[in-house]
């Protein structure tokens, strides 16, 4: 059923397309100009509310009569309700989608080329590693958002009363989370929920392993590599021997154990910083009094330095259904304009476009950015890794690590299933 409705949506791009080629440049059709209200889906909270309120402000100045609704989706369960929704006849216009998930929608036609208007969304002053997840058989379909690598957020006191330093490398951070555990009998040394498996990734590549690898025309899933095995018998002791999270938890809001005192380290998106910040009369609030113990740091690798850690963020692009492409080109530009993406970058998010970078600003947060942006990877490049991730594949085989499951087998049984979704 994926499939068919997808032929369907790379039918009407084809079509959409043709329509907005004519006249050339961003100039719209005589039927496009008519106003229209543009909706835009973001995920989650991470686009901070000046950036929503500035979105709609210049879009409705500029476009009179027209109207800019903003509307927000949670990432669970994202790729079937994009898959659903950017078939449907009621297509939002503009939508963000997880870097790791785009490659699923570009690839089966659900967003527009964006090729013609590549250098007028930012061309080379783009994300280069987003630009790439955001494009397909060489076109170009959905821009580079926000990015931010995960970096060790932690309590000062904690870590001075223990006696330890900020760590150097892998082992010493595994090391300084179990021995935090241990002195603080309930609490998590370092908090690990178990479905997160994003944090695992650093621990399979700092020993040389891989997700998975594209060799002789077909997907090699490496969980049960020797080399992703070492990595994951230390996720696996950290899981087990430092975090207090629950074993089948998700990722979300990991500032209320940090501002509760049960946190004294966590790993998480550079823009956590925030929410640990973030006013105690805020929807989701925070403990900005803990301002002064926040320490912050890149994870460092196995031999020192900085860790190859995941580089989380979003891209953005246009449902090749939606009813107003030109209305929504005009949204994504102002999306991707200095005076949006300038608010991202001073809420320690990495903006879309490299000359931003400056405005992360020079504290402990910006440097560990710049510190971990430097190895940041992605996930296999497949158009069906959406699917691995929609499957629920990885959570499922993370928290058995958590509760204390054989590594082995199921890494054996993990790496059939990504295979099976990877080449199926």
């Amino acid at each position: 059923m994926r499939k068919l409705s997808f032929v369907a949506v790379a039918a009407v791009a084809a079509m959409t397309l043709a329509g907005c080629a004519g006249g050339g440049g961003t100039k719209a059709p005589a039927a496009e100009e008519k106003p229209g209200n543009i909706r835009v889906w973001l995920v989650g909270t991470d686009t901070p509310q000046a950036a929503r309120d500035l979105l709609k402000t210049q879009f409705e100045a500029q476009n009179p009569g027209s109207t800019l609704t903003i509307e927000e989706q949670s990432w669970t369960g994202l790729v079937d309700k994009y898959t659903t929704a950017l078939s449907g006849s009621d297509s939002p216009d503009v939508v963000e989608i997880g870097n790791t998930q785009a490659a699923a929608f570009t690839s089966a036609g659900a967003f527009l080329d964006l090729t013609k208007y590549y250098k007028e969304l930012g061309g080379d002053d783009l994300l280069p590693g987003f630009v790439e997840a955001g494009s397909y058989d060489g076109k170009f379909y959905a821009a580079p958002l926000y990015s931010g690598s995960r970096l060790v957020f932690y309590k000062k006191d904690a870590l001075a009363a223990a006696g330890l330093t900020v760590p150097t490398t892998l082992d010493q951070y595994i090391s300084n989370a179990e021995t935090l555990a241990t002195d603080n009998p309930g609490k998590s040394g370092i908090w690990w929920p178990g479905q997160d498996w994003y944090n695992a990734l650093p621990f399979i590549w700092e020993n040389g392993g891989e997700v998975a690898v594209f060799k002789d025309g077909k997907w090699d899933a490496q969980f049960s590599s020797a080399e992703s095995q070492a990595g994951l018998k230390e996720v696996q002791d950290l899981m087990t021997k430092a975090s207090a999270a629950p074993k089948d938890g998700q990722e979300t809001n990991p500032q209320v154990g940090f501002c509760d005192g049960t946190t004294l380290q966590l790993s998480a998106p550079s823009w956590v910083k925030w929410s640990i910040l973030a006013p105690t009369d805020a929807a989701t609030p925070g403990c900005p009094d803990q301002e002064a113990n926040l320490g912050v740091y890149a994870l460092p690798g196995k031999n020192g330095g900085a860790a190859k850690v995941f580089a989380g963020g979003s891209n953005i692009g246009i449902s090749a259904k939606s009813a107003h492409p030109q209305l929504a080109l005009k949204a994504l530009k102002i999306i991707l304009g200095k005076e949006f993406q300038t608010i991202y970058g001073t809420n320690g998010l990495v903006p879309a476009l490299k000359s931003l970078a400056g405005t992360l600003g020079t504290d402990d947060v910006a440097k560990a950015i710049a510190s971990a942006a430097g190895n940041a990877r992605l996930t296999p490049a497949s158009p069906k890794w959406a699917d691995v991730e929609a499957s629920h594949a990885l959570q499922d085989f993370f928290v058995q690590i958590a509760q204390g499951g054989d590594i082995a087998s199921l890494s054996k049984a993990l790496d059939e299933k990504i295979e099976s979704i990877l080449n199926g």
